[in-house]
């Protein structure tokens, strides 16, 4: 079933175009609405983090999902892991965009736009928001230890 939940995404500057590209095509074709957390103009040099908190702590106070985009996903993938709740994974194929829903229950996806062409990101995303958590007892237990590795802290 398609997620209908709040969307939020955001980038840095190797990001800008790609998020631009996917938040037009899917108010376009598919009439869905991402909130859209920046940046709204290229800034050549900005820093991922000051995209990635707000948008992780926006998914966990929302219970929604994210799309984080950087030159090569990594950098936006480990700042937002560093949120507590945030389960995000990089997508660099439509398998990865499958499994990190159905097996992790991923909320955030990051995307590298370096390495992936538009038309690539945007079925890559419409595999992960039309993919459910599998709900497996094996990864309901990993996630739970996730959880409480977490509330440890």
């Amino acid at each position: 079933m398609p997620y209908s939940g709040p969307i939020f995404i955001a980038s840095d500057h190797g990001g800008f175009q790609l998020k631009n590209h996917l938040l037009e095509y899917f108010a376009k074709e598919l009439k869905l609405l991402f909130t859209d957390l920046g940046p709204t103009k290229l800034e050549d040099g900005d820093d991922y983090p000051d995209y990635v908190f707000p948008l992780a702590k926006k998914v966990v106070e929302t219970n929604g999902r994210g799309i984080l985009i950087c030159k090569n996903g990594i950098g936006v993938c480990m700042a937002a892991n560093k949120v507590p709740g945030i389960r995000a994974g990089i997508s660099y194929n439509l398998m990865a965009a499958e499994s990190m829903r159905h097996d992790d229950d991923t909320n955030i996806m990051c995307l590298a736009a370096y390495l992936s062409t538009n038309d690539h990101a945007v079925a890559m995303v419409k595999k992960w928001l039309t993919t459910d958590f599998g709900n497996d007892e094996r990864y309901v237990r990993r996630l739970e230890k996730i959880k409480n590795y977490e509330n440890k802290k």
